[in-house]
């Protein structure tokens, strides 16, 4: 079996098994539980893992903390943290001390540490901040391609050499922008809009309402991989549940693009891979 093809299986593999301790958390005696907290746009997703790095827990709450990544509702993002972060440890029995958090490609200087700061004041000691893209290659591990993030507000793209990252990039252009479209293209209110494009019944009605924007996100793609032996793009972030986006995708780019299984629970499952024991100051 080909290297890829086992990288894809391990993703896969560790999405299905959050998605099932999402409903059905593991009650055991880990020595320590390390939690990875997402941020994103439309959605705030803690994920839990035990001492050996297995999904034991998680929660997700739809929200309008963020922004084009960055926090602009600073005390309702602590809220819905800190009320995650007590709705996984009465499931599980226990209190969740370290976790891991992480930000759009390319925002370091713009976050200024509000990320860190809300998940400290939701209770946790943070162990590391990385960039969303980087985390969420901890779960797909790729050595030479690209990952892109298509949240809320933004597309971050991560390009990787041998593993490494030679280049991360953060652009406008996200799953606001599909809102925008689906509310306006059917006379509904941008929530509305947003809980019609979030149900998988109608993503084939949708999807060529959404080609254009799709297209303008694999413009972005393209002009960021320019110059770069890109030999394949891995697709996450809740904005590429849209059914098909990746056929549309691997048709601008004429680069093989894969979409994990449930793509918004990657880059959260990639920071809780990245925490440790050790907090950051």
């Amino acid at each position: 079996m080909s290297e890829k093809k086992l990288n894809f299986e391990y993703c896969d593999q560790l999405v299905r098994d959050f998605e099932y301790v999402v409903e059905h958390p593991i009650v055991g005696k880990s020595s320590v539980y390390y939690t990875g907290v997402d941020l994103g746009t439309a959605c705030v997703v803690l994920a839990v893992l035990d001492e050996n790095y297995k999904p034991v827990a998680g929660a997700y709450r739809y929200a309008d903390v963020v922004r084009d990544g960055m926090v602009v509702d600073y005390m309702g993002a602590i809220k819905i943290v800190r009320e995650l972060k007590q709705e996984i440890e009465e499931k599980i029995g226990t209190e969740l001390i370290y976790a891991a958090a992480a930000i759009p490609p390319g925002t370091d200087a713009l976050d200024s540490g509000a990320v860190k700061n809300v998940v400290e004041a939701a209770g946790f000691e943070v162990t590391n901040v990385l960039d969303e893209c980087t985390a969420a290659n901890n779960v797909l591990k790729i050595k030479d391609g690209a990952v892109v993030d298509v949240g809320g507000g933004t597309t971050g793209i991560s390009i990787l050499k041998d593993g490494e990252v030679v280049c991360i990039e953060d652009e406008p252009t996200g799953g606001t922008h599909f809102s925008l479209v689906v509310s306006g293209a059917y006379k509904m209110s941008f929530p509305e809009g947003e809980l019609y494009k979030r149900d998988p019944k109608n993503h084939k009605e949708l999807l060529p309402v959404l080609r254009p924007v799709v297209e303008k996100i694999a413009s972005i793609i393209n002009q960021h991989i320019k110059g770069y032996d890109v030999k394949e793009i891995c697709l996450v972030g809740g904005t590429c549940c849209l059914t098909g986006i990746e056929k549309i995708i691997e048709k601008q780019t004429g680069i093989f693009t894969h979409k994990p299984q449930n793509p918004m629970f990657v880059t959260p499952l990639g920071i809780a891979l990245s925490c440790t024991q050790q907090s950051i100051r």
